[in-house]
């Protein structure tokens, strides 16, 4: 390992909190939801107007040069307090930080962009000319324009409207038969834990269009008050908690003349197919994927125990569907984002687990071996992209070219050679290669730690034929495509970059306006302990190992399915971590068991217990490290987090004080039973058949155990992780007589954006921090 180099101590540190705080986490000023069009000439994005401003614009980067071509600012009408709360939801299950114009949707040419600001439709052409407003029927929620760009079909008061770009002809397609009935909007489990974030998707040829009708009416109500202001009635909340029932949703073609078709889709799985388990639920309740492609509408359906997935194609005259590809898994199966899809010839993209490696398979021919398949970014002809890690802690954009193409192409555009020639790396040590060897990998990885102060681990990797790797620096990275166009979305060691490829060469920027953290991270990257588990170590930029200081140890983990930190990149979270060990702590990032990019076998490590295994792997992280490094005491250890994170934190501190001495949990899901179907019973089963899995993962009934400082913070509009949360584990301290700490945000939701809020709230924390371990 290379030890990283002491800088001389800062004279003055700067207020970080209140840098992170403005600048929404340093998210403002970063270009995103880019749309490529079909000739790759076009590139629509959104950005706000620095790295301060909370307002985004529509801009168009077109001929090597951007153009500003929505500003909310000048258009009137409506503002932020007129958004209808269709689209408050809707911002925050995509965790929306800014405002003015946050998303749009363009024609099939990239010729039209129709966005919402306050619930009210605009439009306006690529070509030039100044934005336009479209009069409606209502407040609009996600519009979206026909394929040829004449008409725009909306969502408003639960019905979906379509009308035409001068403001002609506006008429319901669908009006909801009651109030529980919604019509073009994803359902809260859709949107939150599923991924599917659309209801609505139009025909090729711009005469129909297919629509999710969700039915909420056996869904419990749940009631949302603020106690900050008793004056606001309640809202209400539909919210299928784990073991309750789940919404009706179903699909139905909708003509622009009037006709209509329900997609006749079965009531269930097939019995002989279907995994058995300790419980087993064969109804489709879920609608894990959709859309209308050349070839025909089409849907994926996951049924209630998730445990079989099958893809179907539909007649849109009849509603007849026929099956196109199923998926099983033992445990779940594990959705791919941008999966199933067609290409133009009608080519399947389906998601294939095997040795124990999440790939993808483009009609018969599988991703490489090892390469573990991210999301699908979609298709180009018969080119298909997809972000792929043959090392977890990095992710690159692929290709699949065909079997006819040359296979060992090197990567076209951010830099240049052959992937392959990256040196060895890979899961661990030996120079294994690829990324997803998963839990068995790792464990024969032995308990060497490895560390890297300034660079991230190389990929000894070779692509398999008509594979090839389109990114090539070391980092995290995404991408928009069409035509021969590659809009590169790039999260690396140096910062936020987005490039623009042409034909595999670089021809542009599109400029990254964020301003960056006060505090630079500098972090070791490390893979410590018998499981190679990928972490960060932060220390104080200081701090002088040879002085024999020791400093106080700080665990900052998400550690939870869905989400790594310790990747070959610096995001926020990184600059948090920065901030805290400037304190005097070092501040350790460690991603577990359950997180992604290491396998099925990892993933699925966490079924039946959501703490075990990922407390077990920070605890190794921790002393793993502290072998590596005799500076840090484990005689002063605290955790910090947020949502999972917070949940580890408490766990930690109930579970093991003796390595734990004080712990920070915002928004943490203390009783598993309270969140939503899909995400809790996909590792917990059903709480009425494995209700020993609740129990062993949920943190109300060992309250008595807490023997170590305990803050707990939760913004009280949560409608994601409940305040009743934070609430009932407080009341069980306290009948069981054990002093902790809370701290409510009023009117705060799971994204806290408010500036004081967030600013105050990292002071508070450091504060505590420090008075519980006696600093």
């Amino acid at each position: 390992m290379t030890e990283t180099t002491a800088a001389a101590p800062l004279p003055a540190l700067p207020d970080f909190p209140r840098a992170f705080a403005r600048t929404r986490r340093f998210s403002l000023g970063v270009p995103g939801h880019f749309t490529v069009s079909p000739d790759g000439e076009r590139v629509l994005f959104v950005r706000t107007g620095s790295g301060t401003d909370p307002v985004g614009r529509l801009w168009l980067y077109e001929d090597g040069g951007e153009r500003l071509l929505a500003d909310p600012a000048g258009l009137g009408g409506p503002g932020e307090d007129a958004l209808p709360e269709e689209e408050r939801v809707r911002r925050e299950r995509a965790r929306v930080l800014s405002s003015g114009v946050v998303g749009y949707a363009a024609d099939r040419g990239v010729r039209l962009a129709v966005f919402a600001v306050g619930g009210a439709l605009w439009a306006v052409r690529t070509r030039g000319g100044a934005p336009w407003r479209i009069p409606t029927a209502g407040p609009v929620v996600d519009p979206r324009p026909s394929p040829d760009g004449s008409l725009v079909a909306y969502v408003t008061g639960g019905a979906v409207r379509v009308v035409a770009v001068d403001g002609g002809g506006d008429r319901a397609l669908a009006e909801p038969e009651s109030a529980d009935v919604v019509y073009g909007l994803a359902d809260h489990v859709s949107a939150e834990s599923i991924g599917r974030t659309r209801g609505f998707w139009w025909s090729p040829a711009g005469d129909a269009l297919l629509v999710a009708r969700v039915d909420h009416a056996p869904v419990a109500r749940w009631y949302l008050a603020d106690p900050a202001d008793p004056a606001t009635a309640p809202r209400v909340l539909r919210y299928p908690a784990a073991g309750t029932a789940n919404p009706v949703v179903t699909l139905h073609v909708l003509r622009l003349d009037g006709g209509r078709a329900a997609l006749r889709t079965p009531a269930g799985a097939d019995a002989g197919g279907h995994p058995a388990g300790a419980w087993t639920d064969r109804r489709f309740e879920y609608v894990t994927a959709a859309g209308w492609d050349a070839h025909g509408p089409y849907a994926q359906l996951q049924t209630r125990d998730q445990r079989t997935a099958r893809w179907f194609g539909a007649d849109p005259e009849t509603g007849d569907v026929r099956p196109l590809h199923v998926l099983r898994d033992d445990a779940w199966v594990a959705l791919t984002p941008g999966a199933p899809l067609r290409t133009v010839s009608g080519t399947p993209v389906v998601a294939d687990v095997r040795d124990d490696v999440r790939g993808i398979r483009v009609g018969d021919a599988p991703s490489p071996p090892g390469l573990q398949v991210r999301e699908v970014l979609g298709a180009v002809g018969e080119r298909v992209y997809f972000t792929a890690s043959e090392e977890p802690t990095e992710t690159h954009v692929w290709v699949y070219e065909g079997a006819d193409d040359p296979a060992d192409g090197g990567p076209g555009g951010d830099g240049a050679g052959d992937p392959a020639a990256g040196g060895a790396g890979g899961d661990g040590a030996g120079g294994r290669t690829g990324a997803g060897a998963g839990a068995g990998a790792a464990s024969r990885a032995g308990t060497a730690s490895r560390a890297e102060a300034g660079s991230c681990p190389g990929a000894g990797f070779r692509p398999g034929a008509g594979f090839r790797r389109v990114s090539d620096r070391p980092g995290v990275h995404t991408a928009a495509v069409g035509g021969g166009t590659v809009v590169l979305d790039s999260l690396t060691p140096d910062g936020r970059s987005v490039t623009v490829l042409r034909d595999g060469a670089p021809a542009g920027r599109i400029a990254v306006l964020a301003e960056g953290p006060p505090v630079r991270p500098r972090a070791a990257r490390l893979s410590l302990g018998a499981r190679a588990l990928r972490a960060h170590l932060h220390l104080p930029s200081w701090y002088d190992a040879a002085s024999g200081e020791r400093l106080p140890v700080l665990l900052s983990p998400y550690g939870g399915p869905g989400m790594q930190l310790a990747v070959c990149g610096h995001g926020w979270w990184s600059a948090v971590a920065q901030w805290f060990a400037e304190q005097g702590f070092a501040v350790l990032v460690a991603d577990g068991r359950g997180t992604p990019g290491r396998g099925r076998a990892w993933e699925v490590a966490v079924r039946g217990d959501r703490l075990g295994p990922a407390l077990e792997d920070q605890v190794d992280a921790l002393h793993a490290a502290a072998e590596r490094y005799p500076g840090l005491d484990l005689r002063r250890v605290a955790v910090r987090g947020w949502s999972y994170g917070g949940y580890l934190a408490i766990g930690a501190v109930l579970r093991r004080p003796d390595v734990f001495h004080a712990a920070v949990a915002g928004a943490a899901p203390t009783d598993r039973r309270l969140y939503d179907t899909h995400w809790e019973e996909r590792f917990l089963g059903h709480p009425d058949v494995e209700p020993e899995n609740y129990v062993r993962s949920s943190l109300l009934t060992e309250a008595h155990r807490l023997t170590r400082p305990l803050m707990l913070v939760h913004g009280l509009a949560d409608d994601n992780v409940v305040a009743a949360h934070t609430l009932r584990l407080s009341a069980a301290l306290l009948s069981a007589g054990r002093p902790h700490t809370v701290l409510p945000l009023p009117g705060v939701t799971h994204a806290v954006t408010r500036e004081e809020v967030v600013s105050n709230q990292l002071r508070l924390e450091l504060d505590f921090l420090r008075s519980s371990l006696g600093r």
